[in-house]
């Protein structure tokens, strides 16, 4: 049995608590090892060596691994020299204690036990750990009382103790990897082609990447007006209403082609995301909902959207000025309480580092700790992370208004860490933004020219977009062509729904 127990310090003194362990079970566990080295391959992949309470033993543990992956015997007598002069060893009598270890035979037949449970002691050791460490924090205040740094700290040690006491080892075989991509595969083939990961509502855009993949950092970028935010929002509620949808048809969660989300907004408020999905979904403008300018048969039709959408399980944090940690935290929490697949960053340098620096602090090195923080993120909830940034002025002073990889602000860590990077980019609002002086009686033919030919340019591109792929590990790079309704702030699939592939030089 584990021992638990409390050895009092003297009569008058408190009782003082004892870390889980059980000795016992270490000494019997390495006695079972050393007589039959295969069961090294039992237990190694989850059993690490500073899992064991007695170091001693966590060293003899280490070196039967060493010697069973060189191929050699690992036994007492092979171990010896490599403790001949360990301190600890002399302390228990020396290396024959390694031949004490094999005295029972019988340890065989309960060895994956003793290693089930100086595992599980171990994480409640570790879980000592950190209320210790909590505990310590919160007494001390002779630094700067930070308690809301404290408490996510903690989270984050707390996650980690919990991620190790669910995972099995992060190493897989050639074959366990294959079955996770062809089920994969299945997904796609089972959602009608296309789609193996979560949607983005859009079939071409769909069609172009396979949807959002697990552990992916995308990043959605463009220059203010865009749309970043409305293609964001779009695709949040997309992928949140098709979970709700599957699961009420019976889908098991797994194969579900949506998912929970998580929105962190740091730019708008949760009411005015809110404004924009009932808009799009009940087809008022989402400026004349703000205003009140809609008829009674139009609020009837806000009432039932709201209806419809209470149930969808979309979490908007608004919080503003969020450490890249504290962001962190809230998704772990998130992904615990609410089992969110998918988290939306609305945008990355509104982010802040978890550095205490001043304003003169070098904001390239912030913005790398806040891309790789978030490339993190992604592969340890194992969801897509759709990040969304801002690009530099660079792409006002071109010709060509199309946005390229080098505009990105503070580009070099982010389009490192990104596995996709997604540009928005919409003609019309720039050729908007060049209409000519509009004629009146007496202009000459040449105004009432030019004017003509920006309304016929402005025919051709109005209420189109293009979503740019300028960068996926997972596939080619291209061009999506979108509709955008500025009305209602939403992006649809155009009529013919294919994307248009990338042209190289």
């Amino acid at each position: 049995m584990a021992e638990v127990v409390r050895i009092a310090g003297g009569a008058d003194a408190p009782a003082t608590p004892v870390l889980p362990q059980n000795i016992e079970a270490e000494a019997a566990l390495l006695g079972a090892l050393m007589i039959d080295n295969r069961l090294v391959e039992d237990v190694q992949i989850r059993l690490k060596p500073h899992h064991f309470f007695e170091p001693l033993h966590g060293r003899i543990y280490e070196s039967i691994l060493r010697m069973t992956d060189r191929n050699m015997v690992a036994n007492p007598v092979t171990l010896k020299p490599m403790f001949d002069a360990d301190e600890g060893m002399k302390e228990v009598g020396g290396p024959a204690y390694l031949a004490q270890l094999t005295g029972s035979g019988a340890a065989v037949i309960g060895a994956r036990d003793f290693a089930a449970q100086i595992y599980d002691l171990a994480l409640l050791r570790a879980l000592v750990g950190v209320g210790r460490d909590m505990v310590e924090g919160a007494l001390d205040t002779s630094e700067d009382v930070a308690p809301l740094a404290q408490i996510e700290r903690a989270e984050s040690e707390l996650y980690r103790v919990a991620e190790e006491g669910g995972n099995e080892g992060k190493v897989k075989s050639f074959g366990e990897a294959s079955i996770l991509a062809v089920k994969q595969a299945e997904k796609a083939l089972n959602s009608g082609g296309h789609l193996s990961g979560v949607t983005t509502g859009l079939e071409g855009i769909n069609a172009k990447v396979g949807g959002l993949h697990k552990s992916d950092l995308v990043i959605l970028a463009g220059r203010p007006g865009m749309g970043k935010t409305s293609l964001a929002t779009n695709m949040a509620f997309s992928a949140a209403q098709r979970f709700l949808r599957d699961v009420e048809d019976g889908i098991e969660v797994e194969k579900s082609a949506g998912a929970p989300v998580a929105f962190f907004s740091l730019e708008m408020s949760a009411d005015q995301l809110a404004t924009r999905i009932l808009a799009e979904q009940s087809g008022i403008s989402s400026e004349n909902l703000r205003m009140g300018k809609i008829s009674q048969q139009e609020f009837r039709n806000l009432a039932r959207a709201s209806g419809e959408l209470s149930s969808l399980p979309l979490y908007i944090d608004d919080t503003p000025g969020l450490t890249i940690a504290s962001l962190r935290a809230r998704a772990r929490r998130l992904k615990r309480q609410k089992g969110i697949g998918m988290v939306v960053v609305d945008y990355l340098q509104l982010l802040q580092g978890s550095g205490k620096g001043t304003a003169g602090d070098n904001r390239v090195q912030e913005i790398s700790e806040i891309s790789r923080g978030l490339k993190q993120l992604a592969k340890e909830l194992d969801l897509p992370v759709v990040a969304l940034s801002q690009l530099s002025r660079a792409v006002e002073q071109r010709e060509d208004k199309k946005p390229m990889l080098s505009d990105l602000r503070e580009s070099g860590s982010i389009e490192q860490d990104a596995d996709m990077v997604w540009f928005v980019y919409r003609e019309d609002y720039y050729v908007a933004a060049k209409e000519p002086k509009r004629p009146i009686d007496g202009d000459d033919a040449k105004v009432f020219e030019a004017h003509e030919q920006w309304q016929r340019d402005m025919e051709r591109v109005y209420g189109m977009a293009e979503l740019i792929v300028a960068k996926q590990r997972h596939g080619a790079t291209g061009k999506v062509k979108m509709r955008f309704d500025s009305r209602v702030t939403k992006f649809s699939d155009p009529a013919e729904g294919d994307y248009l592939p990338e042209i190289r030089g």
